[in-house]
């Protein structure tokens, strides 16, 4: 009996249904989550747990058990999963789960098998040395950021809970350590590919893709040639996927191959951020000296990454070579097209377009442009600039979002012309992109804050609030307008870091 096994409990709130589990050896790990002295929860995500059939009454009593990893239910099957990956484009042939630990599945309540999976529940074969531990820090930050995502609409994985352990962690100071419990789509990276190409594994290539198609593709199934229907699907995803992130001014800060999605979610917040200033070029993760994933350049690695996938995939997308680099090349020159139609009509709807004309992509980057030079706040500029749309006394309040307000007054003149071949009423327009337009985010000095806070002194209601503020973006929430404001002079966090 395994000690996973011997930890049990009787009673089984997690109505697991595992399909990963019953994959080759390769694929994963069987590995127990290390018991931890005095776990606490800290937070439960009531609503989440409830749309995925879970026992929320029992889970509340005996989450602190569970989610740390020290009492399993019954139907838990504990692995960790093996991938490879480019890491800041050099491609490490193993990375593996270092510090997560795939507990099991469910179907949820709409018929979606979602993953539950424990970060820093102790270490595993591909800890590397490491602790296989998580700190508070980014166990908080993680639950406020794929949150807010979820709340923007924005496919991601979900928080459903977050455990202190009683125990400290090692990194540069001694910190409290914490266990986050993560929802997703699923785990499949561009990276599991990439661990059975580099070992010649074509038949579990197979075995990967057919997997994946009846997870996530399963209309793919008649296709002709399914293989290449899947690099296609999953291409246009990614597009799709980017597209949204620039359009709330996200920056992933880490977008190795290990941290793409097959499924289309956006996974692992690092060191990620959302912008204060537009800056095109801006970069906020500790480890990406030299800005490869800054925020103008994530369209671009989407692509890159995507042509990894292509090469982990060639083997099995045509039985002749040249047919497959084809069929390869083709999806990856039409990613562009994918990825600008996207942004361009989501930019469109956030300045109040609901039709297209050729101009829209110079009106719209006219605006990026003035919003840079004048160091306009990415979220406050279009949340105004939605107020605008529906009252023109607004336009004072738009115009001082920029350090000359001046200087956007020929572009207010430009989009007002624009806007007079539309058809939608004033407040309809100004309705539908106040709902594309969020007041809020989880801005980093405010996440920085809420760590802090937890960390030093145990006090979690910074940490609340930013939850609970950022659950409703697109709403006026008068109670907490200083979440809306951007930082001041001195507040502003220039760094963020990974939690490993």
């Amino acid at each position: 009996m395994t000690e996973a096994m011997q930890r049990k409990t009787a009673a089984a709130p997690i109505p697991f249904d595992n399909s990963y589990a019953r994959l080759p050896d390769p694929f994963f790990s069987k590995v127990a989550p290390k018991p931890v002295s005095e776990p606490w929860l800290i937070k439960f995500n009531t609503r989440l747990s409830d749309e995925l059939g879970l026992d929320t009454a029992s889970l509340l009593r005996d989450g602190a058990a569970i989610f740390s990893g020290n009492d399993l239910p019954d139907g838990a099957e504990p692995v960790a999963m093996a991938y490879a990956g480019h890491q800041f484009g050099q491609f490490v042939p193993l990375l593996g789960d270092g510090r997560a630990i795939l507990i099991g599945e469910v179907v949820d309540r709409s018929g979606t098998r979602r993953d539950i999976q424990l970060k820093g529940a102790g270490q595993t074969p591909y800890s590397r040395r490491g602790d296989g531990r998580a700190a508070l820090g980014p166990v908080l930050r993680e639950y406020i950021v794929s949150e807010a995502m979820h709340a923007f609409g924005i496919p991601a994985t979900r928080a459903l809970a977050a455990v202190v352990t009683g125990d400290p962690v090692y990194r540069e100071h001694i910190l409290p350590g914490a266990v986050f419990t993560r929802v997703a789509a699923s785990h499949v990276r561009v990276g599991t590919f990439q661990f059975f190409a580099a070992r010649g594994d074509h038949a579990n290539l197979k075995v990967l893709s057919d997997y994946v198609i009846d997870r996530h593709y399963p209309e793919l199934k008649t296709e002709e040639r399914p293989y290449v229907a899947l690099l296609k699907a999953v291409s246009e995803r990614q597009a799709a996927l980017i597209a949204r992130w620039l359009g709330v001014g996200f920056i992933h800060g880490v977008m190795n191959t290990d941290n793409m999605t097959i499924s289309g979610e956006t996974i692992d917040f690092g060191p990620c951020a959302f912008m204060d200033a537009y800056d095109p070029a801006k970069v906020f993760s500790s480890i990406d000296q030299g800005g490869r994933y800054g925020y103008a350049n994530q369209p671009g690695i989407g692509q890159w990454n995507l042509a990894r996938l292509a090469e982990a995939m060639l083997p099995i997308l045509d039985d002749d070579t040249e047919k497959a680099v084809e069929a390869a090349n083709e999806i990856l020159g039409d990613y562009g097209r994918v990825f600008q139609t996207h942004w361009l009509d989501g930019m469109r709807r956030k300045i109040g377009l609901a039709t297209s004309e050729e101009d829209d992509l110079a009106l719209v980057q006219d605006l990026l442009s003035r919003m840079n030079e004048e160091d306009a706040d990415f979220t406050l500029a279009f949340r105004r600039l939605s107020a605008l749309a529906g009252n023109d006394a607004a336009e004072a309040e738009f115009a001082a979002t920029f350090r000359n307000p001046l200087a956007i007054v020929p572009w207010v003149s430009d989009w007002r012309q624009r806007l007079e071949r539309e058809g939608a009423t004033r407040d309809k327009r100004a309705q539908a992109m106040r709902a594309l337009n969020p007041g809020f985010i989880p801005r980093n000095h405010r996440i920085e804050a809420a760590i802090k806070a937890a960390v030093e002194d145990g006090d979690f209601s910074l940490f609340e609030a930013l939850v609970e503020v950022t659950s409703r973006p697109y709403e006026d929430q008068p109670n907490f307008a200083a979440y809306a404001e951007p930082p001041k002079p001195g507040e502003e966090v220039l760094r963020t870091f990974c939690g490993t």
